[in-house]
């Protein structure tokens, strides 16, 4: 069943370059992620830190340079054989897994890999991981214009309108995104329903577009964390009684207080974007006061 899987939806939709390409990504992140962990314990026998005199290099500088290589020859090659440019992009998700796995340290310009910012890495690796697995099965942004076969009709008022679609789908994507819903962004680029109600919907508290939009505006900033803290609070509850289970007995009480405390310190507003004026000290003390307080449960 594997192979006719195989055959008929990967070697005949010629995605074979794009399996190779997440097989590269999926084993350059779990290298990568073993080889840090290694580092980390200090292992005698394993390989430490690339330095350069006083500079670390990091394993996404090897990252950028792979993708950059390997780019170069997909693009140079690109009327090869199906073997060349399936190896050219197995070296291409190598080095973006690389990349990714120090996302965060491009996103926050500073070393968080190890702290909590450092997630953010780990989401982008997921996303990356979804997106190519939802290509390879078959699915793309813009399937429901298969439906009539809009995207394939030349005339110029079907090609408008599937540039039209395509730019919607991507500005939509790109605000679902700056509200901090990472998931919906990525479901809603082959859904387009799932983005208008993710883009009407209130902004995570601590994404951009709160510190954009949010910064003046305390009430809405303040129903984002009461928003956030109610749909967070079970999965922070579930997290914390696994745990628990795992280390011993487990405690509901211990479990609740710990959730709330996790919820406080985790789900807090964006700090205003610098262009916003600030409010008298005593009025910005008062709604601090109101944001720092989980709502009871």
């Amino acid at each position: 069943m594997v192979r006719r899987w195989f055959d008929d939806s990967i070697l005949a939709q010629g995605r074979l370059p794009l399996l190779c390409f997440l097989l590269g990504f999926i084993v350059g992140f779990l290298l990568i992620r073993l080889s840090v962990r290694m580092i980390r314990k200090q292992v005698r026998w394993w390989p430490g830190n690339l330095r350069a005199g006083n500079v670390h290099i990091h394993h996404m500088v090897f990252g950028v340079v792979l993708v950059l290589a390997s780019g170069l020859g997909l693009v140079a090659t690109y009327r090869s054989g199906v073997g060349t440019i399936s190896g050219l992009a197995a070296a291409f998700g190598l080095g973006a897994a690389l990349v990714l796995d120090e996302f965060a340290l491009i996103y926050y310009l500073r070393d968080v890999y190890w702290e909590e910012q450092g997630r953010t890495s780990v989401d982008a690796v997921f996303v990356a991981v979804a997106v190519t697995g939802l290509l390879l099965l078959g699915f793309h942004p813009l399937w429901l214009l298969d439906i009539n076969d809009i995207r394939h009709d030349g005339s110029a008022a079907a090609r408008s309108f599937v540039v039209l679609f395509a730019l919607v789908n991507l500005v939509l994507a790109a605000i679902v995104i700056a509200k901090g819903k990472i998931w919906t962004g990525l479901f809603g680029m082959f859904f387009l329903p799932l983005l208008f109600v993710g883009a009407l919907r209130l902004s995570r508290p601590g994404a951009p577009w709160a510190r954009w939009r949010y910064g003046d505006r305390r009430r809405l900033m303040y129903r984002a964390i009461v928003r956030e803290r109610r749909y967070r609070r079970p999965v922070i509850r579930a997290k914390i009684f696994v745990q628990d289970l795992v280390a011993g007995k487990p405690d509901v009480a211990h479990v609740r207080t710990a959730a709330e405390a996790e919820l406080a310190r985790t789900v807090v507003p964006a700090p205003p974007a610098p262009h916003r004026s600030v409010r008298p000290p005593a009025d910005g003390a008062r709604v601090s006061a109101r944001h720092s307080q989980p709502p009871r449960s």
